[in-house]
């Protein structure tokens, strides 16, 4: 090797290393990368796939209308497959391989706590439009999660709004409890429903359980049957809760059956069955009937060919607050994202107008659905 080649291949090196390294503004000379870490496979990819495409359909329109900081968004998107180790497999090599600014995502409370670390560690900003339990921002001493961002009301609010419905509204004084024993999400909104509902002179007068992945609810639908409540309370998943609902209406137990933002799936209709859905209502972040949000639904519909659920609107909001964010941070710096994110007053999207509380949550009104024969209908909106 003669010493201008070897020379050549030293300089060549040096180039390739720094290309390498990152800054922490996860920006180059004409873009900043936005990582999606969402469930695009297995079995809450209903979710997974709304939030990717509303967000998508954000950054395309940001991007159709200059981009932010003078830059385009790039989208790096990842399919975590619905699961824990996944997620965190994922954050990881957003950061650190295709070094994001930020992550969006993940849709469930399990998978956003698994993608926690890798963030935090590499101090990067991760938003999550979905993930509704309370210590996705705030550990288990009480520390504000500093990296840790939410856009959607926490579970503990989605419980206290519909014991409030169900007592105040619905009249109704004698409650079922079915909860998800291996839901995080499950067991968070079953809790702050029964506390609430308890103060307010509520009595729960049968607390039963499942886990997900069931398939015969019918022995502990039975078992509540017997004690004759008014009404019955399943915080969980579209996948579970559909088959909850058709067994119980074919079991002739027909009073009111509530729930949380994880009944917002076309598929619910599919397994419960038009019929089933009667009688139903759910704590949710929009309605598609709102006059506010014509032109999102529009859009959606343009580029996807379906109407958007509320999943796909939270996703739609995460891209445009990630984009304010930027904005009000004055350049594509992890830490001056972060410390924007933190700072925001009255952000307005499709799902509310909110701020953003000491825990890194928003303060945001909760939408009740009423389900008739299977169709989604808005019925109110309840403030904190």
């Amino acid at each position: 090797m003669n010493k201008k080649i070897s020379l050549l291949l030293v300089s060549l090196l040096g180039l390739s290393a720094l290309a390498g390294c990152s800054s922490s503004s996860g920006s180059d000379k004409d873009y900043i990368k936005v990582g999606l870490n969402y469930e695009l496979s297995g079995n809450v990819a209903s979710y997974g796939t709304s939030l990717s495409n509303g967000a998508e359909l954000a950054i395309e329109e940001i991007n159709k209308n200059g981009g932010v900081l003078g830059k385009q968004l790039k989208v790096v998107k990842a399919d975590n497959k619905s699961e824990n180790a996944e997620s965190a497999n994922v954050a990881t090599k957003l950061i650190t391989r295709d070094k994001v600014v930020a992550i969006l995502g993940a849709a469930t409370s399990g998978n956003t706590k698994a993608a926690v670390p890798a963030a935090t560690q590499n101090k990067v900003p991760l938003i999550s439009g979905s993930a509704t339990a309370d210590d996705v921002t705030v550990d288990s001493n009480g520390k504000v999660r500093e990296y840790i961002f939410k856009t959607c009301f926490s579970d503990s609010f989605q419980g206290i709004m519909m014991s409030n419905f169900a007592y105040n509204d619905l009249g109704l004084k004698n409650a079922a409890i079915l909860t998800d024993t291996a839901s995080d999400y499950s067991k968070g909104l079953a809790n702050s429903f029964k506390e609430n509902y308890t103060k307010l002179g509520g009595k729960v007068i049968i607390e039963e359980s499942y886990k997900a992945k069931d398939t015969d609810f019918k022995s502990v639908l039975t078992s509540i049957k017997a004690k004759n409540p008014e009404v019955l309370y399943v915080p969980g998943y579209y996948e579970e809760v559909g088959l909850i609902i058709r067994q119980a209406r074919e079991l002739g137990l027909n009073i009111p059956i509530l729930g949380g933002d994880g009944y917002e799936s076309p598929k619910l209709t599919e397994i419960a069955g038009k019929e089933a859905l009667n009688n139903v209502y759910y704590t949710t972040h929009y309605s598609s009937k709102d006059p506010n949000v014509v032109k999102f639904i529009n859009a959606y519909k343009e580029k996807y060919g379906k109407e958007p659920d509320a999943f796909g609107a939270l996703g739609y909001d995460l891209g445009y607050f990630l984009a304010d964010g930027l904005k009000r941070a004055g350049e594509a710096d992890r830490e001056k994202l972060k410390d924007a994110l933190a700072s925001t007053k009255n952000f307005t999207g499709i799902t509310g107008t909110f701020s953003m509380d000491k825990n890194h949550n928003p303060i945001k009104s909760v939408t009740i659905i009423e389900m008739k024969n299977g169709e989604a209908t808005f019925l109110k909106k309840l403030n904190p």
